[in-house]
């Protein structure tokens, strides 16, 4: 089997697909590739066994069918030091030759017939979202999950399908971040699904979203979620445990609302972050007539004091928060973006919204007595 690339195509496809290839398994296989050809069309799997990918390689030069496993992590580094812009696959049972201009690469390959199948994507009714929203999405909550949890479904993202919208949420119980964009269906779907979904997949699925205008078809299943963007398809497993009610936590009140330009209280926040420890991380947030004081303090470091002039007439108010949580969420925003913050005390859950569609609650850091 004889295939030619574009170097830069085959590349690019091999980075997508890599990201579920396991660095460290027991089983070596999976540290491969799939590459199979088809009456000119070329698809690339990978697998760590929760996660799978099937990717449409386009431009393919072949008249061959077949299949090999390529050694990942090997042809990469190739692809990225040659210089050729066309590379040549020659495949046997038991050898892969690649060549690039003048190099020439001969690898031994594995048995294809042992790596594990990744199913295509052949729902017929699923739910619909442009990729440009559930692209901001996905950035929008990620972050908030905790990857350390010993529950699971924290170390995941919440994702609820309707016919009209799709909600994601995210959380680590210190702070919860809450995303709607509208959707859509294809086909016959009339039912509201709740899957919770590794943060590993859905920041694969983000990478993957080709153009604002794309369409990103989801079809939830029993265990699992098959995800189709453009000519990449994602086959995540379903996290287990019960997320928690996120609703029951956003506020519905706040008697205090102060609007902030994200950029600049961005900036003010990680000038706070310059003087706080891992035993000191609280900074206080004292919101007063036209000014926002920032303060911090840390043994062996030493104090600091930044303010930036808001429109805020209300009375003087305090909270203490970790400033890696706000910062965190600035991080994701445009710089000229406005956030409305609401307070209710000092000792109250904040939530700072972008319009009704994206909600960020944090919880306060405890005052020492």
């Amino acid at each position: 089997m004889q295939l030619k690339f574009k170097r830069d195509v085959l590349a690019s496809a091999l980075q997508t697909v890599a990201g579920v290839v396991p660095s460290r398994t027991p089983k070596d296989i999976l540290k491969n590739t799939k590459l199979v050809v088809e009456t000119g069309s070329a698809v690339l799997m990978g697998t760590d066994t929760e996660i799978g990918m099937r990717y449409q390689i386009p431009e393919v030069e072949t008249e061959s069918t077949g299949e090999v496993l390529l050694p990942t992590a090997r042809l990469t580094q190739i692809l990225r030091e040659v210089m050729s812009d066309e590379v040549i696959l020659d495949v046997s049972e038991e050898m892969l030759e690649i060549h690039a201009g003048q190099s020439e690469f001969r690898l031994p390959v594995e048995d294809p017939r042992e790596f594990p199948d990744v199913a295509p994507f052949n729902a017929e009714n699923c739910y619909a979202i442009s990729g440009q929203a559930l692209r901001q999405a996905i950035k929008r909550v990620a972050f908030a999950a905790d990857d350390e949890s010993t529950r699971y479904a924290l170390g995941g993202i919440f994702m609820e399908l309707s016919p009209t919208q799709i909600v994601l949420a995210a959380t680590d119980s210190r702070r919860l971040a809450v995303m709607h964009s509208m959707s859509g269906v294809q086909g016959d779907v009339s039912e509201t699904k709740s899957v919770v979904l590794p943060r590993k997949a859905m920041t694969l699925l983000e990478r993957s979203i080709e153009g604002d205008d794309s369409e990103i078809l989801i079809a939830p299943g029993d265990n699992d979620v098959v995800i189709r963007s453009g000519g990449c398809m994602i086959s995540p497993r379903l996290v287990e445990g019960r997320f928690p009610n996120f609703r029951d936590v956003l506020p519905s009140e706040t008697p205090v609302n102060i609007d902030l330009v994200s950029g600049p209280f961005h900036n003010l926040v990680r000038q706070s972050q310059i003087v706080t420890s891992d035993e000191s991380r609280g900074v206080d947030f004292v919101f007063s007539s036209g000014l926002v004081t920032l303060k911090s303090q840390a043994a062996d470091i030493g104090q600091s004091k930044v303010e930036l002039p808001i429109d805020y007439d209300g009375e003087e108010l305090a909270i203490m928060f970790d400033p890696r949580f706000v910062a965190e969420f600035l991080r994701v925003l445009e710089p000229e973006t406005t956030v409305n913050l609401g307070l209710i005390g000092g000792e109250d859950p904040a939530v700072f919204r972008c319009g009704e569609e994206y909600k960020y609650v944090i919880m306060p850091l405890a005052r020492d007595a």
